[in-house]
């Protein structure tokens, strides 16, 4: 596991599955977490850190959105108040595998805001529905930082079973932050410029999609669409991780198996005969 310091009270760890995110806010002896990492061995270990080596006791845990590789340690910390957004059994249930033994009913849902005071920092939590209905960025004006969670992954996005245009208004939401830093919900921490990153791949790769569905027939289409590069989509200067290709290629089978974009192809036909 990688740990790593945002800030004189602030650590965030990354763990091995999935090179899941979890960040930790201090209040001297007391801890907020926002997410809870991918595996039960990561969990482990972020509670021997955290609470073992440091002394310290977690008191809440935030979760970005309620899919298994971020609640695994939800259930390691049962006297913490667990918080996430309503529609998190739609975010639960909606996944493909999902670990039912990481599932924890939180104690506090919220529909659109929430802002907790801890120690010198107030964090907001706001609903912003991208990659799944339940979607929370974490807004820290006070540590210049935003978690996004799975609303950016890297410089790309993960369409999975998205709406695309709700995870780039999500991205776009998170831009007008301004914050300094973004903490991905994988891989770990980004400057501003990674959310103008994944938008640009988002866009580049919707701009593919429509051009080969427009033109091609549908096995051709679907064929070419499985062969589109990361590196025609991706921002200029920006290389590809071994991670970001892996799920660059899940989101072209997503595309073929669930016909993304295609309404945006029929919207773009219709204006073009109008």
């Amino acid at each position: 596991m990688r740990v790593e310091a945002l800030g004189p009270d602030v650590l965030m760890f990354v763990g091995d599955a999935y090179t899941s995110v979890a960040t930790t806010f201090f209040d001297g002896d007391d801890v907020l977490l926002v997410d809870s990492l991918g595996s039960a061995e990561d969990a482990r270990e972020l509670q021997r850190v955290v609470c073992g080596d440091m002394g310290r006791t977690v008191r809440i845990v935030v979760a970005t959105h309620f899919m298994s590789d971020h609640i695994a340690g939800l259930r390691l910390f049962p006297d913490a108040l667990a918080i996430a957004h309503r529609n998190h059994r739609h975010a639960f249930l909606s996944q493909n595998p999902r670990v039912d033994a990481f599932y924890r009913p939180p104690q506090v849902v919220f529909d659109s805001a929430v802002r907790i005071r801890w120690g010198r920092h107030e964090l907001r939590l706001l609903h912003n529905p991208g990659k799944t209905m339940d979607h929370v960025s974490v807004d820290v004006p006070t540590a210049d930082l935003v978690c996004a969670g799975d609303n950016i992954v890297g410089n790309i996005v993960y369409l999975s079973r998205a709406d695309p245009a709700q995870i780039r208004t999500a991205i776009g939401r998170m831009r007008q932050f301004g914050r300094g830093t973004v903490v991905g919900g994988h891989m770990g921490r980004f400057p501003a410029a990674v959310l103008d990153n994944a938008i640009h791949y988002l866009d580049r790769l919707q701009h593919a999609v429509v051009a080969i569905r427009a033109t091609a027939l549908p096995q051709e289409a679907d064929e070419r669409i499985a062969s589109i590069p990361i590196d025609a989509c991706l921002a200029p200067q920006v290389e590809a991780t071994a991670f970001e290709r892996e799920w660059h290629l899940r989101n072209l089978e997503a595309i073929v198996a669930q016909s993304v974009f295609a309404l945006d192809t029929a919207l773009a036909l219709r204006e073009q005969r109008a």
